[in-house]
């Protein structure tokens, strides 16, 4: 189990320790979701214990538009968002996947992928990378880890009294790694290694949790998991997940399972010109809110969640 403490994480916010802050999503309704949006303001960062950025589905390519998809109107739109990103001081930012689109070679591939990363990494020091599956089309895994600077497509870290989970659902029923254009993209799956990574990860931790992933977890449809009815479970049994942020499905959407709030982005790609961007920043409130600034097309959410019974 990997489970990093990454002290050069700390941001410039006060960090809450264990115990002092506990954001009880298990006891959240939907009717709790459906009225974040009345929760009080996008001018309290004073009262942020952390923040950071996210933004997914850039589909970056050197090629021309498909349907309603830009691909190269992706670095116009990535340069405003890392001018907002660096003005909220971020204290990390995190990709959700499909940082480029499908090549017919590794190296046509690659060329997508140092580019759009270029002007990514001078965001933010601090980084996670998702992978989508766009990214792994023709490329494997290791080439486009290796080219970002990411030892591993799953793991996890602590700041500011959190603990952070990524997840890779990129792999096929039969647990095959996806590359070498060997998936199919409705075929997603966590394999049994990284559920029992998982399990031991979130027992490990007493902090309350944040999960970052690509394809859904709570969509039984085609952009989701397949056996994110396991996935979930352990996130639930755990009692420490707060909120699952991802992407892949392209739209806008905040749904309750479980207890747990899974918030899906919109995607960089869609639409062409300025206004048809989007992205985001989230802020952790001390009072227990969980704030989704969004920009352009990404919906603004809010939600504050009871404390969980017994916890202290």
């Amino acid at each position: 189990m990997s489970h990093h403490p990454l002290p050069k994480w700390i941001g410039r916010r006060a960090f809450l320790g264990q115990g002092v802050l506990l954001l009880g999503a298990a006891s959240m309704t939907k009717s709790t979701i459906a009225a974040a949006s009345t929760l009080p303001g996008r001018s309290l960062d004073d009262r942020s214990v952390l923040r950071f950025g996210l933004i997914t589905d850039l589909h970056y390519a050197d090629k021309p538009p498909a349907g309603s998809r830009h691909y190269r109107e992706t670095p116009t739109k990535l340069a405003e968002a890392s001018e907002r990103f660096q003005e909220a001081s971020l204290d990390f930012l995190v990709e959700l996947g499909d940082l480029i689109d499908a090549a017919e070679s590794v190296e046509v591939e690659l060329s997508y992928l140092d580019r759009i990363d270029q002007a990514f990494s001078k965001i933010a020091e601090r980084r996670v990378y998702v992978l989508g599956n766009h990214c792994v089309d023709t490329l494997t895994k290791e080439e486009f880890l290796g080219r970002v600077g990411q030892e591993r497509s799953f793991d996890s870290f602590d700041a500011g009294g959190f603990h952070f989970v990524w997840l890779d659902s990129c792999f096929r029923s039969d647990g095959e790694p996806y590359g070498r254009k060997n998936s199919v993209w409705t075929d997603a799956n966590v394999p049994a290694f990284e559920l029992d990574w998982l399990r031991d990860d979130l027992a490990a931790t007493a902090f309350p949790t944040i999960i970052f992933a690509h394809q859904r977890l709570d969509d039984p449809g085609p952009h989701g998991v397949r056996n994110a009815e396991v996935v979930r479970d352990i996130l639930e049994a755990s009692g420490k997940v707060r909120a699952v942020f991802q992407g892949h499905s392209h739209q806008n959407d905040l749904r309750e399972m479980g207890g747990i709030p899974y918030c899906t982005l919109v995607a960089m790609v869609e639409g062409s010109g300025a206004d048809q961007n989007g992205y985001a920043v989230v802020d952790l409130l001390d009072d227990g809110t969980i704030r989704v600034d969004g920009f352009r097309r990404q919906s603004d959410y809010a939600w504050r969640a009871k404390q969980l019974p017994g916890s202290q």
